[in-house]
C-alpha cells in the first residue's frame, strides 16, 4: 500500500472537501463500532475505472460494507472480469455489415490466449475465422470496462444474461444473486454473494449493459426491487454515494418518509422508513452539489422554492440534479467534492485502520503510476463469470 501517495490525495483535495471527508470517516467509525451498517450507492464509469468497484468488494469482503446499489452497466462489466484489456480495430478489416459498427466503424477483439478461447468454445459458438484475423489486422491495445463492446467476451455475458434470467425465473431470485454464484469474489457481485451482502441495481440504472439489463429488469418485478432497495437503505447508518445520478430511491423513492414520497405507503400501512437520523455522504466531482447545500444553509432557499411550488433551478440559478434537492435539505449530508480516485484510498484506509482491519487491496487514482498498476492487476487477476460455479451453487441450494 503507497500510504505516501494516499496521504498526497488527501493533501490535494480542498480544505472544505478534507474537512467534509474527515466528518464522513468518523461517523462511519462510530457507526461500525456500535454495530450499525453502511451501505454504498455506485454508479458506473469510473467506479469501474477507478478500480472503486473492486475496493467495495474488499470492503464488502472485510466485513465494512453491509449493502450496495449499483448500475445493471458494472453487473455486466463485473460479470466480465471488471476489466479488460482489447485491441481496437477499425471494423472495414473484416466482413462485417459496417452500417451496424459503432461510432469510429470500430470493432474491438477481447485479448485472449488460445487456452482461454478453447475453453470459451465449449459453452458457445465461436467465429475462428473471425478470431484468426485480429492477429494480424491493425488495431491498438486499451484497457476498459470488460465484456461490453468486444468479441467475444461482450457476446458472451449477452448470452450468459438469457440464461440467467431463465435461473431467475425458476427460484424467483433477482439477477444478481444469481450472478454472483459465477463472479470472481473480488467483484462487488461475488463477495455479496459470498458474504451475504444484498447488491441490487437501482430502477434508474436497470437499463445498461445490453441484454443484461434487460435481463436484471425482467429477473423481478419493479415493486420488489424498489422494496429490496428500501431494506438496503433503511437498514443502513450510513449512505455513501460514488459517482452516481438518479438517486430517485434514496431521495425520492416510494417508501421513504422524509425527503420521498413514503407517506401514502405509511398511509396504506407498508412498511417504510426515513432518512431523518442517517448520515449521507456523496463523493462527487459536481461543485453544484455543495452549492446548493450552501444555499440551503445560508438562506433556506431550497426548501422554500419546495414550500412556494418554484423551479429550483430557476431560484438557485444553478444546474439542478434531482438528487440535489434532497441532498442539500438533509440535516446530515456531507459533499465531498473531488476525484473519486483519490478520495476513496484515503476514505478505505483511514476506516480500515480505525477498524483495526488489514486491507488486502487498494484502489488508486488511475492516471498515477500505481493506479496503472492496479489496473493491470484486475485485467490479470479478477476472472470472467463461471458457469460452472454458478450452477453447482444452485444444485447445491
Amino acid at each position: 500500500m503507497n500510504i505516501e501517495l494516499i496521504n498526497s490525495f488527501y493533501n490535494d483535495l480542498d480544505e472544505r472537501s478534507k474537512e467534509a471527508l474527515d466528518k464522513s470517516i468518523e461517523k462511519v467509525v462510530e457507526a461500525k463500532k456500535r454495530g450499525g451498517k453502511l451501505a454504498i450507492v455506485t454508479g458506473s464509469g469510473p467506479n469501474i475505472h477507478e478500480g472503486v468497484t473492486t475496493l467495495i468488494a474488499e470492503l464488502i469482503n472485510k466485513g465494512i460494507v453491509d449493502g450496495v446499489t449499483t448500475s445493471s452497466a458494472v453487473v455486466n462489466h463485473e460479470m466480465g472480469g471488471t476489466l479488460d484489456r482489447v485491441k481496437m480495430c477499425n471494423a472495414s478489416q473484416f466482413v462485417l455489415d459496417e452500417s451496424k459498427m459503432p461510432r469510429g466503424n470500430v470493432f474491438e477483439f477481447t485479448d485472449l490466449t488460445d487456452e482461454e478461447i478453447e475453453n470459451l468454445a465449449k459453452e458457445m459458438i465461436l467465429d475462428k475465422d473471425l478470431l484468426a484475423k485480429r492477429h494480424n489486422a491493425d488495431g491498438h491495445f486499451v484497457i476498459k470496462a470488460a465484456a461490453n463492446m468486444a468479441y467475444p467476451m461482450g457476446l458472451r455475458t449477452e448470452m450468459l444474461a438469457d440464461e440467467i434470467h431463465s435461473i431467475c425465473r425458476q427460484t424467483g431470485l433477482p439477477f444478481e444473486t444469481v450472478a454472483g454464484w459465477g463472479c470472481d469474489e473480488r467483484t462487488m457481485l461475488g463477495a455479496g454473494a459470498k458474504n451475504g451482502v444484498p447488491v441490487m441495481v437501482t430502477i434508474p440504472q436497470l437499463i445498461g449493459g445490453g441484454h443484461v439489463g434487460l435481463s436484471i429488469g425482467d429477473s423481478i418485478p419493479v415493486a420488489e426491487r424498489a422494496r429490496r432497495i428500501a431494506s438496503i437503505l433503511g437498514s443502513a447508518d450510513v449512505i455513501l454515494e460514488s459517482a452516481v445520478a438518479l438517486t430517485q430511491e434514496i431521495h425520492d423513492g416510494p417508501f421513504e418518509t422524509y425527503t420521498g414520497h413514503g407517506i401514502w405507503s405509511w398511509w396504506q400501512n407498508q412498511p417504510t422508513y426515513s432518512l431523518k437520523e442517517k448520515t449521507l455522504i456523496r463523493f462527487d466531482l459536481d461543485e453544484n452539489l455543495r452549492k446548493a447545500q450552501d444555499l440551503q444553509k445560508q438562506s433556506s432557499m431550497i426548501q422554500e422554492a419546495i414550500d412556494k411550488g418554484l423551479p429550483k433551478t430557476k431560484i438557485s440559478k444553478i444546474p439542478f440534479r434531482m438528487e440535489m434537492s434532497a441532498f442539500a435539505r438533509h440535516e446530515g449530508s456531507l459533499p465531498v467534492i473531488g476525484d473519486i480516485g483519490m478520495i476513496w484510498p484515503v476514505f478505505a484506509k483511514r476506516v480500515a485502520d480505525a477498524l483495526g482491519i488489514k486491507l488486502d487491496f487498494m484502489s488508486y487514482k488511475q492516471e498515477t503510476t500505481d493506479g496503472k498498476a492496479m489496473r493491470e492487476w484486475i485485467v490479470k487477476n479478477i476472472r470472467p463469470f463461471c458457469k460452472e460455479k454458478m450452477l453447482k451453487h444452485l444444485n447445491n441450494r
